[in-house]
């Protein structure tokens, strides 16, 4: 599947919702709200290519698809400047990594960019949003916590031992073992530092999470039809429940 910039990402995936807000009554809207998958994970565990794949068969197996499946990952970010009317600059300052607070403090007094925790809430409501509507795929943002366990909404979550995940991002990135046990170490201390400083919560807590998929026994390939078959089991379920109600 060829990847986007993501402009066009955006710009697609809003210009359908956009179509289809002014085709279907927001009642019935609110009633057949389409699915959003989220995904946590541990660095090296494969989230985005689990998400490429995931979209790419949903795409192909949702036959109530409405707007394309998509992806919003580095997107994400992409989405929250254009959502708030922020600077391109501004992305460099809204990775999901451990930072100095006293080096994030100069910086905020000094202009370079909104406080954090401003940054932090407006991610949040741009994941609001696009979980409003739907045929989106999340990866990471404290996503799964944000949204919460709505109808629509399932949440997954990535784990693997920390030897295969070196060894995925030395093929990935061409790290050496060094460079790569390094990356592992950095970014899984800062997706939990964001995720315990901007809502208190634990990433590695499984309750926040419908699946845990350990990406040393679940190939990809498997993880895919896994997460997919229950979400649009789920939506099909869904479905049978609101036309029985109406």
């Amino acid at each position: 599947m060829q990847l986007r910039i993501p402009t066009e990402v955006c710009r697609s995936y809003i210009d359908c919702q956009s179509q289809r807000a002014e085709s279907v009554a927001w009642d019935r809207r609110r009633h057949e709200a389409l699915p959003v998958v989220t995904i946590s994970r541990q660095a090296g565990a494969g989230g985005f290519t689990l998400a490429q794949k995931l979209a790419q068969y949903l795409q192909e197996h949702d036959t109530r698809a409405a707007c394309p499946w998509t992806v919003f990952d580095k997107e994400l970010v992409q989405k929250v400047l254009e959502d708030h009317k922020l600077s391109d600059s501004v992305a460099r300052f809204m990775p999901e990594t451990k930072y100095s607070e006293i080096r994030d403090t100069v910086e905020e007094l000094l202009g370079l960019h909104p406080a954090r925790w401003t940054l932090a809430e407006k991610t949040s409501e741009t994941i609001l949003h696009l979980a409003q509507m739907g045929n989106a795929v999340i990866v990471g943002r404290g996503a799964a916590v944000i949204i919460g366990f709505v109808p629509n909404a399932f949440h997954v979550r990535l784990v693997g031992s920390v030897q295969q995940r070196i060894q995925r991002c030395e093929e990935y990135f061409q790290f050496n073992t060094e460079q790569a046990m390094e990356y592992v170490k950095q970014t899984d201390e800062g997706r939990v530092h964001y995720l315990k400083r901007h809502f208190n919560r634990s990433i590695d807590d499984p309750s926040l999470y419908h699946l845990v998929i350990n990406t040393d026994a679940v190939t990809p390939e498997e993880s895919v039809v896994i997460i997919g078959r229950l979400v649009l089991d789920r939506q099909e379920t869904a479905k049978k429940g609101t036309s029985a109600v109406g």
